[in-house]
């Protein structure tokens, strides 16, 4: 049906819909573009969070990177400073240990404790383990040589001195690769919701209307 001159074509409901649906495909990955699971950005420094602990989280590699620090991912493979501040007083009186686990199951970004105790043989998997340790200056730092690049997942215990608690953190990082970020991510969901809205608009239909006639 013609419209009446001056009307605007009104846009069918589900238009509105996907493209809701695709801008709301970003919030997921808007805090993941900062952090990989455990680990979160606050004022510029990195802290993991361990149960309702928080701690800072950095990474050093002296041999090769000088001073700089990481607060996730490590760009080469070798030697390898991990510094953990406590943040909270409380930590200083529990024993903490740190594991680094190859993810060979491919956890991600997204692991877990429960996709960690599903592991077959957790210290198969293990490269490195710091046995548990009171730290009264509140300071843990361990070092450790990755000899071969890929996906690793940080594992930080903390036992309650008194109680049958444990508190952990657990995080993925990457190790001697190149990362290209979220980037291309967020734009080609932009692109997608571009797209939606101008077929949706009618776009699509004047588009082929040419080629029909």
């Amino acid at each position: 049906m013609p419209l009446r001159p001056g009307a605007v074509p009104t846009r069918a409901p589900w238009t509105y819909m996907t493209l809701l649906f695709a801008l709301s495909c970003l919030v997921p990955w808007a805090p993941s573009a900062g952090a990989h699971g455990g680990v979160s950005f606050e004022e510029d420094t990195c802290v993991i969070t361990i149960g309702f602990l928080k701690a800072h989280f950095t990474g050093y590699q002296p041999r090769s990177q000088g001073n700089k620090e990481f607060c996730e991912d490590i760009p080469d493979v070798g030697e390898s400073v991990f510094v953990i501040d406590y943040l909270h007083d409380f930590l200083k009186q529990m024993p903490v240990d740190f594991r680094i686990i190859e993810d060979v199951n491919n956890f991600g970004v997204f692991a877990k404790w429960t996709d960690i105790a599903s592991l077959e043989d957790i210290d198969r998997d293990t490269v490195f383990y710091q046995p548990p340790v009171t730290r009264a200056d509140g300071v843990l730092t361990v070092e450790y040589v990755f000899e071969r690049a890929g996906s690793y997942i940080g594992v930080v215990t903390a036992r309650h001195p008194t109680e049958d608690k444990i508190y952990r953190a657990v995080f993925q990082f990457q190790v001697g690769r190149e990362k290209i970020g979220y980037l291309p991510i967020f734009v080609a969901l932009i692109v997608l919701a571009q797209a939606l809205y101008w077929a949706g608009s009618g776009g699509f239909t004047r588009f082929i209307k040419p080629r029909a006639n």
